[in-house]
């Protein structure tokens, strides 16, 4: 069985008016390899007539950012050409690569109406050979992610990327990086065999879980060791948990703002390249 190394809190990082809590990275650790960071947006009600999510057009290169709408919505665009409004339960996965520049905001209707949001956001690195593959954007509704459903219809997984209990995740990434969110009905169990050399991203977004024996609850991401391969999960509320792993790339990180590459030098670069307009040009 997998031994958990210990555990971190999400810290408040609020960003204009939207409630944001920091999972990663914490105090202590910088990235749980190849996983880089992650925010946790919400939970929150907007107001009728609101301003929406603050992300304005802003320059990517060098990872993927894979985002989870619980609640509310997203309205995407790129400079790859790319647009879409994705609903609660969906999920977006782009692959910045050799560089994009996008915008994440609310929906006209969103804005207008106001209701519950609530959103995840990942940032996956990736390998030095597919830093400046070309950009790609996937967005996913609900309906469009396969599920599995276990232990007598309290466990309910929505297989994103990798594979699930036989099942096909949704997309097919360039490495190999299994996430996947999973639903649990108090009292629900399940158990899973993940190698030992995999890096585990375990993050309960809400309720309370007991993994291998240990408590933790929502907003606490869970450190685990690499000298097993036995997860065992029970859910002691109704909770909501996202799951990751993956083969560590083991490859130097060097991040700066919106730029993750492997030297300064490939940094300074990037600057250079996002300045000089070789990420598109943004229009409205």
């Amino acid at each position: 069985m997998r031994t958990i190394k210990r555990q971190h809190r999400a810290v408040s990082a609020p960003i204009a008016d939207l409630v944001t809590y920091r999972a990663l990275p914490t105090q202590s650790v910088e990235h749980l390899d190849p996983f880089l960071f992650l925010n946790h947006h919400g939970p929150q009600v907007y107001p009728t007539n609101n301003r929406g999510l603050p992300f304005g057009p802003h320059p990517h290169r060098g990872f993927e950012t894979v985002t989870f709408i619980l609640d509310g919505d997203i309205m995407h665009q790129d400079t790859g050409g790319h647009q879409s409004i994705i609903g609660p339960g969906g999920i977006q996965w782009m692959t910045a690569g050799r560089g994009l520049i996008h915008a994440e905001i609310s929906s006209p209707e969103f804005k207008r109406q106001g209701g519950p949001l609530e959103i995840l956001q990942l940032w996956v690195n990736l390998p030095a050979k597919d830093k400046m593959v070309e950009p790609r954007y996937i967005g996913l509704q609900e309906p469009e992610i396969p599920t599995v459903t276990l232990d007598n219809d309290r466990v309910t997984i929505q297989a994103v990327s990798g594979n699930w209990a036989g099942t096909a995740g949704a997309v097919q990434p360039l490495a190999d990086i299994q996430l996947a969110t999973i639903h649990f009905k108090e009292g629900g169990t399940l158990s899973l065999a993940i190698p030992a050399e995999r890096t585990i991203f375990f993050y309960t977004v809400r309720g309370r879980l007991r993994v291998n024996g240990q408590e933790t609850e929502a907003r606490q991401l869970v450190e685990f060791n690499y000298d097993g391969d036995e997860l065992r999960i029970e859910a002691t509320s109704d909770a909501v948990l996202l799951l990751g792993h993956a083969k560590p790339f083991e490859e130097p990180i060097v991040a700066y703002g919106p730029f993750v590459m492997n030297t300064e030098q490939q940094i300074q670069e990037a600057y250079r390249d996002y300045q000089a307009g070789t990420f598109g040009r943004w229009t409205e």
